[in-house]
């Protein structure tokens, strides 16, 4: 992904930072309708009780449910909009092919979140819908962090990597069991499977996002670019940890006789669901970050064979 030949266009970084942000509010809005049991509030797609766009009475969950429509719809067309604008201006090819596929994920997501509807929540489409919503979501905060100012003009500091396994494939790692971990929890959140998965996998993710973030701190702690998002995605990893265990119990341990979800349960767990978002995404930049700048020390003992033969 090279961008020395990218011009810096401020608008439309700034417009792919807002839609990333909208991305976020569409998944904290999408995890009040599955913590208050109102996916159902709204019964019929695309339209809602017959209307496209006119607004019902806010009773029970219907406030939740509509609002969550309203708000991904807008998303669509934010994304619409970043897609164009990517497609006219960036001369990155990769970068453009990137905006189309947000827009393709995004159409993905709105079909998904109807067939739960539609088929009345099956846990596996239910699961799916909130996993491409995470996906999406990172491909936005990738968008935007390609259009930054820093990724376009200046030249990365490269520092090659010998120790095994490689914070490449640490992190690529991070990002795997990070999505195990999305799956289970959406399984067990849509009543697809038991909550005992989702700890056990919790386990192994601290251990592996732990063992990554340390590793690019302590080795790699004069790369900005690399420290940053480790400290930032070690932080989250706590909180998350924390709010986790908060949304155990008072979802499963306090909460499992509750005649209909109570606020100490929907706040910890749309709190739970926000920050997995934003550490699954800072995850994510974190990758791209060390492939930028930390790549594996086989491509540095590939250019010196390749300089010794041509000075042979």
């Amino acid at each position: 992904m090279k961008s020395i030949s990218a011009p810096y266009h401020r608008a439309h970084h700034i417009f792919a930072v807002f839609t990333a942000c909208a991305a976020f509010v569409v998944i904290a809005a999408g995890a009040l309708v599955t913590s208050n049991d109102a996916g159902l509030s709204v019964p019929d797609w695309p339209t809602s009780f017959g209307y496209l766009v006119k607004v019902p009475h806010f009773v029970g969950g219907i406030r939740y449910e509509w609002s969550h429509r309203m708000l991904a719809g807008t998303l669509v067309t934010l994304t619409l909009a970043i897609a164009c604008w990517t497609y006219f201006v960036e001369r990155r090819r990769w970068l453009r092919w990137l905006a189309v596929a947000a827009f393709c994920t995004v159409i993905a997501q709105a079909i998904l979140g109807g067939l739960t509807v539609l088929l009345l929540q099956p846990p596996w489409v239910s699961t799916a819908h909130a996993t491409v919503a995470q996906t999406f979501f990172c491909i936005a905060v990738c968008i935007a962090l390609f259009t930054g100012r820093k990724f376009v003009e200046e030249q990365p500091r490269v520092e090659f990597d010998s120790r095994r396994p490689s914070l490449i494939t640490l992190s690529l790692f991070s990002i795997f069991v990070l999505y195990v971990q999305l799956i289970l929890g959406g399984m067990f959140r849509h009543h697809g499977m038991s909550w005992w998965p989702h700890v056990l996998n919790a386990v192994i993710v601290a251990f592996v996002l732990a063992w990554t973030a340390i590793r690019a701190i302590s080795v790699y702690s004069n790369i900005g670019a690399v420290r940053r998002p480790a400290i930032l995605m070690l932080s989250l990893l706590i909180a998350q940890l924390c709010l986790g265990f908060t949304a155990f119990l008072t979802r499963v341990a306090w909460g499992r006789s509750a005649v209909q979800p109570e606020l100490p349960m929907v706040a910890s767990t749309v709190a739970h669901v926000a920050v997995g978002a934003l550490l699954l995404a800072t995850t994510v930049v974190l990758a791209i970050e060390v492939w930028r700048h930390v790549p594996v020390a086989f491509e540095e003992r590939v250019s010196q064979a390749q300089r010794n033969a041509s000075v042979a």
